[in-house]
């Protein structure tokens, strides 16, 4: 596997915002950019693919220097949300394109349309014209023309957004159980949470043109170096503290809530910085807490109960618990957590010191 099967090293300027994005995807990984909607996701995916050209910088993809070549010199696939399939060609007709820009002999290009028939199971349906088929089966015929050319890369751009929920997460599986067993190289673009965590080998959070964080989805998850990555990636808890580096660790005194040693993190730590917990980190305590509080609101979600917890200095806090121990609105609560759950992050003015 070649670490650096990918290299992106771009920029470029809209009235909005600067595109900056320095990155490196590696072969046979599926690699997910996810953030907002706005923030570049869709305009990197066209500069990879060609239909948008760079202000400045260069990709280079399995040792070749694309920046210069037309889309179709590229040899990579693209997915649409939309799908973009030709309404005029039939399921077949519509797989076939591909394979007849690359000029490959007919008895080839027959042979690869079989294939791709076979592999998403369209074989019934290779005379269908697009308008008569479900919102799942032009989301096939989509991916089966984007691999039918066999490209370096696939480019996902937020395929299964006009899918319904139950559909939607049938498919990703799909999808992911396809791409281990091809080994084919993908990016895919979501503002979903869900879809990037499950789905992604790495993935990137984006905002506002540049890349925060990149790491595997429990490593972002757990360790978000930046408040946006933190909240954008499931509900945080971010508390301002104070932290003071120690030989025994960093001593943490949180609004609202009790001083505590956490163990030490690289570098000196010392100022203003944000107390980052999961909700799911917090339990229920009358043992030592740290924080303590009434509950302000209180739902059952199935699994459990979700809250909001006002605390010192009017701090809310958001709590998962289990169905062992409802939770009823004015109770009184005390909250703890384990010290290996809490992450110490800047509060986007300071940074850890060197």
């Amino acid at each position: 596997m070649k670490e650096d099967f990918l290299q992106i090293d771009v920029t470029k300027g809209y009235p909005e915002f600067q595109l900056e994005v320095q990155l490196t995807v590696a072969e046979g990984e599926f690699f997910s950019l996810v953030g907002p909607s706005g923030c570049g996701k869709t305009t990197l995916l066209r500069l990879i693919s060609g239909l948008t050209r760079p202000d400045q910088g260069r990709i280079i993809l399995n040792d070749r220097d694309l920046t210069a070549l037309t889309v179709w010199e590229r040899k990579i696939g693209f997915v649409f949300q939309d799908y973009a399939l030709f309404p005029h060609l039939t399921v077949g007709g519509n797989i076939e394109y591909g394979l007849k820009i690359q000029r490959l002999p007919g008895s080839q290009r027959q042979e690869r349309i079989k294939k791709m028939l076979a592999l998403f199971e369209l074989e019934e349906l290779v005379d269908r014209r697009v308008q008569e088929l479900s919102g799942g089966e032009r989301q096939r015929v989509a991916l089966a023309r984007a691999l039918a050319p066999e490209p370096f890369l696939l480019l996902l751009d937020e395929p299964f957004a006009a899918l319904d929920y139950g559909l939607r997460r049938r498919l990703r599986r799909e999808l992911k159980e396809l791409q281990t067993k091809l080994g084919f190289t993908a990016i895919f673009v979501t503002h979903q949470q869900e879809e990037a965590l499950s789905l992604s080998d790495r993935l990137a959070v984006m905002a506002a043109g540049r890349i925060l964080q990149v790491g595997t989805a429990a490593e972002v998850y757990s360790n978000p170096v930046h408040p946006f990555v933190a909240t954008f990636l499931g509900d945080a808890n971010l508390i301002p503290c104070t932290v003071q580096s120690g030989p025994e660790g960093l001593t943490v005194h949180p609004q609202g809530g009790k001083s505590l040693l956490l163990p030490s993190a690289p570098g000196r730590v010392c100022g203003s910085y944000l107390l980052m917990l999961r909700p799911e980190d917090l339990f229920l305590t009358t043992d030592a807490p740290v924080f303590t509080g009434e509950i302000r609101t209180a739902e059952y979600i199935g699994y459990g109960f979700s809250a909001e917890v006002e605390v010192g200095g009017g701090l809310i806090l958001k709590l998962l618990t289990g169905k062992e121990n409802p939770l009823l609105p004015g109770e009184r609560v005390g909250l703890a957590f384990r010290p290996q759950a809490a992450k110490v992050i800047p509060d986007g003015a300071h940074h850890l010191a060197n």
